[in-house]
């Protein structure tokens, strides 16, 4: 059950540089991303799996030295894109007319109508837009990483500009997001493993409009 693997689930502080997470789990960690919903289904987000362990000392270093960055086996750096572009719009919405075989007329108009406004906003409106969608992504990574008993350590704790250039995000017309290690909890020495995970009760989470 899901809500049982996110009450196991915790930010975990120390991982077992020992262990490795398989590479069919993290295949679906990243396929529950990649099916994630998006903003009118423009997945405005690409994810970066790093396991290379210079490049991974390279960002711990402007990650104010989070050990769980290389102590971990797999980095994923959700990267959103830095604007978005008529090409970016048209490849979207062309893919779903090959993938589903006909085009749609409504369908069409609306692709006419993102075509008429996203480009002319500002860039940043846009980059901020998109990142929220990777954020979407960012949070099903998270569950299904619970689901698989694999560790997880969300982390907004880095340099984006030091990140960008490490990975040459910039280059590809994306920004880094957020980045997620991923691996498996060494308890000796994680001081939050056994701690109580606390929430705000229900009354205080939730008001109802009937």
């Amino acid at each position: 059950m899901l809500i049982d693997k996110l009450n196991w689930r915790y930010a975990t502080k120390k991982m077992d540089p020992a262990k490795a997470v398989s590479e069919d789990k993290v295949d679906r960690i990243i396929e529950a991303a990649r099916l994630a919903p998006t903003s009118s289904g423009l997945q405005p987000f690409e994810i970066i799996v790093v396991t290379n362990p210079d490049v991974r000392a390279k960002i711990q270093e402007i990650a104010w030295n989070q050990a769980q960055i290389t102590d971990g086996s797999h980095l994923l750096v959700f990267a959103a894109w830095d604007n978005y572009t008529p090409e970016r719009i048209n490849h979207m919405f062309d893919l779903t007319n090959e993938e589903r075989g006909f085009k749609n007329e409504g369908w069409e108009k609306y692709r006419q109508s993102l075509l008429d406004s996203y480009p002319k906003r500002d860039p940043e409106v846009n980059f901020e837009h998109a990142a929220r969608q990777a954020y979407i992504g960012f949070g099903m990574a998270v569950a299904q990483a619970a689901f698989e008993g694999v560790d997880a350590t969300p982390m907004e704790g880095f340099d984006p500009a030091k990140l960008d250039e490490i990975l040459g995000l910039r280059e590809k017309g994306l920004r880094s997001v957020t980045i997620l290690p991923l691996g498996y909890r060494q308890e000796e020495g994680d001081w939050l493993v056994n701690l109580k995970k606390i929430r705000r009760p229900l009354d205080q989470f939730v008001s109802k409009v009937e």
